[in-house]
């Protein structure tokens, strides 16, 4: 009788032969599934969030344990197989799916325990942003992660990490303490501060090029339950009075207050009015954790815009608040972003924003000027995240359902960016990057950093066997 093979993807494009008989062997040691295109489960373990992405792969692991991951990567190493991880499933340049290979979706490793009195919370690498958000919430205490909650925890944390509590404590991967590894060797170890310290280093920022990350511990801040946080928004006849304000407002604002400023066309949803629907307008999103009364006077600059065409800010549960955009980032729809890291907010800067921002408007694209100032300007923690001068990041999101036409949405993305670039710090925010962004782009995004990221790939992952990521290659004899 013929026996079965699977061809699955290698290294270096190859394809790679697998006797069926071969694969079961290893789901057989696992006490996770091993699942094949078919199976139950497979749509959803090969579902991510951006449609432009169009990679498949030949097999899929979902491990239950770091005992798991040590035996997928020991196999993957020992067949030349290309391998990848998926944790959320989030990041945009679709590094989740290794295209005809073998993917890690870590989907069931999602526990979270909170330690209140050591100011602890230890994360599987499967969580979403919400599973984190909302155990940390009910000791009211919270760690840095993104905006919609289910981006995953682990690839967000792994390239960096902001969010609205990023100018307080700085970047995610700065509230790293501690993380359970496997490495390309297929060894589970242990990295923090004082063991590991040079993959600890690493680890933090640089992205899912020096292991699979099976458990994360972060620190924990007082933050909530309640803030005080929304969006409001204006027509677009007054952009340049809201990017005024806004400069003037983040130019003082406190650790306290994070805030970005949005231009966009309304969506139309129930808080929009008809009339506005589909039409441009200029928004503020804040989010201010500290008291009440303070977050009123903080926010008075923007109070003296006057009449918003709707206002949603006010006192309300900071997960709410965390959430608040998951509608409006669901999976499914084709993404292309580009953006970069400003030193500062220029007057000469907000009418180039405003005029690349209005060439961008279609009904689901939009563009942002993020303020980040702060904590992460000032950790002298050692993580190897680069641009840490950068003080806001701003670009373009261009967005389009599946089959539509994008091109004039990419054609003015790319317009708005090469207008931007003159202002960039020079550097890029990785978790940002797009498929089609090539090496000397990845180095922009870690500048300082990447030399010495090179070398600890080099002692950990010489072969480079972790590369379907924005990919570091190793320091060939460093």
């Amino acid at each position: 009788m013929k026996t079965r093979m699977f061809e699955v993807a290698g290294l270096e494009g190859e394809r790679v032969g697998l006797s069926a008989a071969r694969i079961e062997q290893l789901g057989a040691r696992l006490a996770g599934p091993l699942l094949t295109a078919g199976d139950e489960g497979w749509d959803e373990a090969v579902e991510v969030w951006n449609a432009m992405v169009t990679a498949r792969p030949a097999l899929v692991v979902q491990p239950v344990s770091a005992r798991d991951v040590a035996m997928v990567v020991r196999f993957a190493a020992d067949h030349g197989v290309l391998l990848s991880v998926k944790g959320g499933g989030h990041n945009i340049a679709g590094t989740a799916l290794a295209d005809g290979g073998l993917t890690l979706d870590m989907s069931r490793m999602r526990e979270v325990a909170v330690d209140p009195s050591a100011r602890l919370a230890h994360a599987g690498p499967g969580c979403l942003l919400r599973d984190v958000d909302r155990a940390t919430q009910q000791q009211g205490l919270a760690t840095v992660l993104g905006f919609v909650s289910e981006t995953g925890v682990a690839g967000l944390t792994l390239g960096g990490g902001f969010g609205y509590l990023t100018r307080r404590f700085g970047w995610a991967a700065d509230n790293l303490q501690e993380v359970e590894v496997v490495t390309a060797d297929g060894t589970i170890r242990t990295a923090s501060r004082t063991e590991n310290p040079d993959l600890f280093w690493a680890l933090r920022g640089g992205g899912g090029n020096l292991g699979v990350v099976t458990r994360f511990t972060f620190r924990l801040h007082e933050v909530g339950p309640l803030i005080t946080g929304g969006l409001a928004a204006w027509s677009a006849d007054r952009a340049d009075e809201v990017l005024k304000t806004y400069q003037e407002l983040t130019a003082s604002a406190p650790r306290e207050l994070t805030a970005a400023v949005m231009i966009r066309l309304a969506p139309p949803a129930p808080f929009v009015p008809d009339e506005w629907h589909l039409k441009p307008v200029a928004g503020l999103l804040v989010c201010h954790s500290g008291s009440a009364a303070e977050a009123e006077a903080d926010l008075a600059p923007l109070r003296a815009l006057g009449e918003p065409i709707f206002d949603l800010i006010g006192e309300k549960p900071y997960v709410a608040q965390q959430s608040m955009f998951d509608e409006m980032e669901p999976k499914g729809l084709n993404q292309y972003w580009k953006t970069e890291f400003l030193p500062g907010l220029p007057d000469e800067y907000l009418p180039t924003f405003r005029d690349a921002a209005l060439d961008v408007a279609s009904p689901l694209s939009f563009s942002v000027v993020f303020h980040i100032a702060g904590g992460l300007n000032e950790s002298d923690d050692g993580g190897a995240v680069g641009n840490r001068e950068a003080r806001f990041i701003s670009g373009f999101s261009g967005v389009w359902p599946p089959h539509a036409d994008g091109g004039r949405i990419v054609d003015a993305v790319r317009r708005g960016w090469e207008s931007i670039r003159p202002f960039s710090t020079g550097g890029n925010y990785v978790n940002f990057q797009l498929a089609e962004d090539d090496a000397d782009r990845t180095a922009a995004a870690y500048r300082a950093s990447y030399d010495g990221l090179r070398r600890v790939k080099e002692r950990y992952d010489p072969d480079n066997r972790f590369r379907v990521n924005r990919n570091i290659s190793p320091r060939k004899g460093s």
